[in-house]
C-alpha cells in the first residue's frame, strides 16, 4: 500500500483476494411484493478462516456494491445525491462488534434504502441479509468473488434498477 493511498483501496484488495465460499441461499417474498434475501457462507476454506484479514474488506466491499446500486423510496429521495460513494467513515458509522462477531447493519443512508446487514463470525462464516433489494445480493457475492454477473435488460435497452 502506498502512504497516501485511501484505505479504500485496500479493503477492496482484501475483500477479492478472500476465499468466498456462499453455504446456503434462502429467498423469501416480503410484505410489499418484494424479496427477503439470506445467504451464508464462509470466508476462506475448511482449514482456514479468512476473517482475520478480510473481514472488513469483505463487509466494506458489500456496502460499496449495496450502496450504488441503493435507490430512494418514498421520501427518502430528498437526500439523494446520484454521484456519491459508499466511504471507510461510512463502515466505521455502522459497523459494531457484538458477542465476538463483527456486524454491520444498514436501513437507509444518505437517501438511499439500503437495507444490508452482514455479520462476519470469527471463525470465517458469514451472514448477508437483504430486504426490498431483489436478488441483487446474490449478484454483489458473486462479483466479490470475481465471477462475470449478467444482468437483466428492459427490451429497448437499460439495466433494470432494483433486481
Amino acid at each position: 500500500m502506498q502512504p497516501d493511498e485511501p484505505i479504500e483501496h485496500e479493503l477492496l484488495r482484501n475483500a477479492v483476494a478472500a476465499e468466498v465460499t456462499v453455504t446456503s441461499t434462502e429467498v423469501s417474498p416480503t410484505s410489499t411484493g418484494d424479496r427477503y434475501v439470506r445467504i451464508e457462507g464462509r470466508l476462506g476454506d475448511d482449514e482456514e478462516s479468512h476473517a482475520e484479514w478480510a473481514a472488513l474488506g469483505f463487509i466494506y466491499a458489500l456496502g460499496v456494491l449495496s450502496f450504488a446500486a441503493a435507490r430512494p423510496r418514498g421520501v427518502s429521495g430528498i437526500d439523494f445525491e446520484e454521484h456519491d460513494q459508499w466511504t471507510a467513515a461510512d463502515l466505521l458509522r455502522h459497523l459494531r462488534y457484538e458477542r465476538g462477531r463483527l456486524v454491520c447493519e444498514t436501513d437507509y443512508v444518505r437517501g438511499r434504502m439500503m437495507k444490508t446487514d452482514v455479520t462476519v463470525f470469527p471463525d470465517g462464516r458469514f451472514t448477508l441479509t437483504t430486504t426490498n433489494r431483489g436478488e441483487a445480493a446474490s449478484r454483489w457475492v458473486a462479483q466479490i468473488q470475481g465471477k462475470k454477473v449478467l444482468r437483466p435488460v428492459r427490451p429497448g435497452g437499460g439495466e433494470v434498477v432494483g433486481e
